[in-house]
């Protein structure tokens, strides 16, 4: 499919049966009208690449059979640009990050919709490649996608392609997390280099080149994480995947839910060097930039090393570091200790550091 985002040209060879396809290389307004054009696009794309018995049905809604116990649900949107950038896409994006929604909040990933709005023009190999990119990621996370929907905007009128899931899981038994559950003494994990995923789409903005290209960490979670709750479930406190505002502002929004401090180190701060120069190029600090492939945990001091180890040995984690600890004192409030032996407040910000990362 990478041949075919360079020549533009579809091919329509594995698809089940391409034609009439064939004769529509792009998005038409058709293809949203809930017509043949559309139902074509369910059975001959949509429908082969996510095929489970769910989705078969292919009624209005998608029956589940989920175990008996607590759901998590999770809605996300994504809007990213570029839609294709290093190290994933739109597509991964749009399955891993409502994955790992779930997968911090003690739940077992199962199921996800995928709705697209596309824009009239929009290449159908594209989307081809968009949607196998979500089909692999899904089976890799052990997650199904049971339900959808499409929408076709006019030329103009959007960016391409948009995408909207939602996800089902299933609360472990026993997993109590959340961000109000963080409390003083309690160790805060990262589970590997920050920045990666918003200086990827930046690097590709900019036209920025390194010795070494800046990928996206796009992954899906759900298994490192179940590694650790499957040990040490009890000691995790709460646990966040630091998206869009970086990890500054996911500590910051955990120390004022659970009225707490956070205090960290900035040298202990886990940061590729080509990030941390692009950063600096483009006068940005990586505590805010995106992340979409890693978690932070907090987890009581005694299971801090077990919780590090478990991290350590999972192939996501292999970077995963001990960055602070939680205090009583200045609750509500993210502060560094800085090289230099100061401390400094790192406030959230107003707005948005990097606009349409996810």
């Amino acid at each position: 499919m990478s041949e075919l985002l360079k020549t533009g040209v579809p091919d329509f060879s594995n698809w089940s049966c391409p034609l009439p396809l064939v004769g529509y290389p792009t998005i038409v307004m058709g293809h949203g009208g809930g017509g043949k054009l559309g139902n074509e696009l369910v059975e001959h794309l949509f429908l082969p690449s996510f095929r489970n018995p769910a989705l078969e049905n292919l009624g209005d809604a998608a029956l589940l059979d989920v175990q008996a116990g607590k759901i998590a649900m999770s809605t996300d949107s994504f809007v990213v640009q570029p839609l294709f950038f290093p190290g994933g896409n739109i597509g991964e994006l749009a399955v891993n990050g409502t994955v790992n929604d779930l997968a911090v909040s003690g739940a077992v990933p199962r199921f996800l919709s995928a709705s697209f709005i596309l824009e009239e023009g929009f290449p159908l190999a594209q989307l081809a490649a968009i949607v196998g990119s979500m089909a692999k990621a899904a089976a890799t996370a052990g997650v199904k996608i049971v339900t959808g929907d499409t929408k076709v905007v006019e030329h103009g009128h959007g960016d391409g392609c948009y995408i909207n899931t939602a996800g089902i899981g299933v609360v472990r038994e026993g997993i109590q997390v959340g961000p109000h559950r963080a409390q003083a003494g309690d160790v805060v994990l990262v589970s590997g280099t920050i920045g990666d995923h918003g200086m990827a789409i930046m690097s590709v903005r900019e036209g920025l080149e390194f010795e070494s290209q800046i990928r996206s960490d796009c992954a899906a979670l759900n298994g490192m994480i179940g590694d650790v709750l499957n040990v040490a479930r009890g000691a995790v406190h709460a646990m966040r995947d630091p998206t869009r505002g970086g990890l500054a502002s996911t500590l910051n929004e955990i120390a004022q839910s659970s009225r707490v401090g956070v205090v960290i180190d900035e040298a202990s701060l886990p940061v590729r060097t080509e990030v941390q120069s692009a950063c600096e190029l483009l006068g940005l600090d990586p505590v805010y930039v995106a992340n979409e492939g890693k978690a932070v945990f907090f987890v009581a001091e005694e299971a801090a090393d077990t919780v590090l180890a478990l991290l350590r040995a999972h192939p996501l984690g292999r970077e995963a570091a001990r960055i602070g600890q939680v205090t009583a004192q200045h609750k509500g409030m993210l502060v560094a200790r800085t090289a230099m032996g100061s401390n400094r407040v790192i406030p959230t910000q107003i707005g948005e550091q990097l606009p349409r990362i996810c």
